[in-house]
């Protein structure tokens, strides 16, 4: 245990009576702590702090047994045949597939899902077959994640337009009049509309009405979930994006290495290949220099799939269903609303606050992730690298930089325009992180996040509250 705790955990009991008097509903989800105990033992066992689900989830400890099982009982071949080890394993991963699609209530007849590696690689698998053109249009807000902003490079090399939808301060939020305005003038070639349900920098949850809304005026709409489905429900009978990536570690934890792109059937067909490869033709012809590719999710599932792993997906949705994740919304929403109001009232014996928290300063539009900076009495800021430093010191599991999402942080932080092009002027052909931070001297060149997910309980709030205030009435110099 860290030698820091005992001194911390002296007002624990009295802050979590506290806790439970203002919020009673927090009581009803006791069955997590019951949960915690007996699938996530080793947090504890091992004295660890994680608040870093929004960068993996954490896997029960029986999803891993489940697995061990179904591979030490059984003979699994490659699916690509039909002898009897290849039709058990294709049976299984088939079952995976149909899992997901009921998990997500997306209807087998209007949804397919691709198997991919990850979430970036379902969303490269869109860019780059996107019928993108010079009469087309990539639309997207300034808060996405660099595998959403990527696909800006596709577009862009064959003639289409891009355009972003700045965010603004302070809720982060889209300025809602201006992307209304590009949904609304939509070019004639048509176009792909981008954003996250759940901002993987700040925890901001964003408006899903703009899903009907863009689809309504022509737009194909993807929509990034990875950050939000770990925590939240996502029924694509209500909403029916086009395209939505996912990674299922964020969601369970294990296995890593198998994505999802969750597609409608419609939207699929109009997606063109730049290449076939093994598993994704009918058939294929040296002499004949021609190819057909296969129809839904084969046609983009590149050679072999993980076809050991992809059971453990259904095993890790199976189990996510028995807990209830409307149950773990419940509590990590709870836990932020505490957390929140504590954190804000972090100042400094002269009157600045501690924190500065990006994103709403209550529960309302965001989900159960804080993004701050924190600052001295005399207003500098602590660097974030250190702050991790410092919390690892207390076996504090959290995440600093810019979290891949480099729009949401310019905003936040207020890294202009102008000075960034001047950065980037300077730079070419290569920038180091070191070579950026000297750039934006003065300013912060990320941020801390903490993100609570299914494991998460009032102990580690309070200790991350707790590691916190050690801060108070230091300065930069005093870390130096």
């Amino acid at each position: 245990m860290s030698d820091l705790w005992p001194k911390c955990d002296t007002e624990l009991e009295e802050m979590r009576d506290a806790f439970f008097e203002s919020h009673p509903d927090y009581r009803e989800t006791d069955s997590l702590d019951r949960i915690r105990e007996r699938e996530f033992g080793r947090l504890d066992a091992s004295k660890q702090i994680y608040l870093d689900f929004t960068g993996g989830g954490l896997y029960a400890l029986s999803q891993v047994e489940a697995h061990k099982a179904l591979l030490s009982e059984h003979v699994f071949g490659n699916p690509h045949s039909s002898n009897p080890s290849s039709k058990r394993i294709t049976l299984l991963v088939e079952e995976t597939r149909k899992k997901i699609l009921k998990y997500f209530n997306a209807g087998e007849e209007e949804y397919v899902a691709v198997f991919t590696p990850n979430a970036s690689g379902a969303l490269k698998m869109v860019g780059e077959a996107y019928p993108f053109s010079g009469e087309t249009a990539y639309l997207l807000t300034f808060d996405n994640h660099n595998s959403v902003n990527g696909i800006r490079e596709f577009a862009r090399s064959k003639g289409s337009e891009i355009v972003y939808v700045p965010i603004t301060l302070p809720d982060l939020h889209p300025d809602r009049r201006i992307l209304k305005e590009k949904l609304d003038s939509r070019p004639k070639g048509g176009g792909l509309f981008a954003f996250p349900a759940q901002s993987n920098f700040s925890g901001v949850q964003h408006d899903l009405e703009w899903i009907p809304y863009a689809r309504e005026r022509g737009w194909d709409v993807i929509l990034d979930a990875a950050a939000f489905v770990p925590t939240n429900i996502l029924d694509l009978s209500v909403w029916k994006p086009d395209f939505v990536p996912l990674s299922f570690y964020k969601m369970f934890g294990y296995p890593t290495g198998i994505g999802c792109l969750l597609a409608r059937r419609d939207a699929l067909k109009k997606l063109h290949r730049p290449w076939f490869a093994g598993g994704t033709i009918t058939a294929a012809s040296v002499q004949g220099d021609t190819y057909y590719l296969a129809e839904g999710a084969e046609g983009f599932e590149d050679g072999t799939l993980n076809y050991l792993s992809l059971p453990a997906v259904k095993i890790g949705l199976d189990f996510l269903e028995s807990v209830d994740v409307r149950m773990i919304h419940r509590r990590v929403m709870e836990l932020t609303d505490w957390l929140l109001v504590q954190l804000v009232s972090l100042k400094h014996d002269n009157g600045p606050p501690l924190l500065r928290i990006y994103g709403p300063l209550s529960v309302e539009n965001r989900g159960a992730a804080l993004t701050m900076n924190f600052f001295d009495p005399d207003g500098q800021f602590f660097d974030h690298r250190l702050i991790e430093r410092a919390a690892s010191r207390w076996n504090i599991s959290l995440r600093t930089g810019c979290f891949c999402n480099p729009g949401g942080r310019e905003i936040a932080l207020e890294l202009s325009e102008s000075e960034l092009i001047t950065c980037f002027a300077h730079a070419k052909p290569r920038l180091t992180m070191e070579d950026f931070r000297h750039c934006v001297d003065g300013k912060s060149s990320g941020a801390v996040r903490i993100s609570l997910g299914l494991a998460s309980n009032f102990t580690d709030v309070y200790r991350f509250l707790c590691f916190a205030r050690q801060f108070v009435n230091r300065t930069v110099s005093d870390f130096t």
